[in-house]
């Protein structure tokens, strides 16, 4: 995920302070990994040495004084243009599954129970993730169901290459 310019975008909404635009993100990206308070300030600085961000005012505290930043027209032009080019889907073809599955076949390890071993992982973070979805926010709903069906995507993997692996030993050993 491109957090600089999820942040950048969260800041269109309206000027904000790191601490507040931190929670922010948090809330609606961060659920797995919240960002680093240090990250949100660096990235802050670099969002203003672009041009896409300025301090629209400083405020006391009990502590340093609090910057408040707000987007610029060249930010919103930045924010429109990432958020309306599509993403190009990722070909993993460089898969470390797939590397695993490989080794084991060129070791004589069992391929299968490499295979076995990761439908286990992927059934259980399956399971998780449908718990985490019971009475939760919709963006978290979402989110689960997103990484729901990746999984789901590489279990059918999983199952397709475990019906193909003595023609995988095969090519491996020829």
């Amino acid at each position: 995920m491109d957090n600089t310019t999820a942040l950048l975008g969260l800041l269109g909404t309206g000027a904000s302070h790191g601490y507040d635009l931190k929670n922010s993100y948090d809330r609606w990206f961060g659920m797995k990994k919240p960002l680093a308070f240090g990250q949100v300030y660096s990235t802050l600085t670099r969002l203003s040495r672009n041009g896409w961000a300025e301090m629209v005012g400083e405020e006391a505290g009990s502590g340093p004084d609090r910057k408040r930043y707000g987007i610029t027209s060249a930010g919103r032009g930045r924010v429109q243009e990432w958020m309306f080019t599509p993403e190009v889907p990722s070909e993993t073809l460089q898969s470390n599954l797939f590397a695993k599955t490989i080794i084991a076949l060129l070791l004589g390890d069992p391929a299968g129970r490499v295979l076995d071993l990761q439908r286990a992982q992927h059934t259980a973070q399956m399971r998780e993730l449908t718990r985490e979805k019971k009475g939760a926010a919709l963006e978290t709903v979402l989110t689960c169901d997103y990484a729901l069906f990746h999984i789901e995507a590489d279990l059918r993997w999983i199952d397709l290459t475990v019906s193909r692996l003595s023609q995988l030993r095969a090519a491996v050993a020829g």
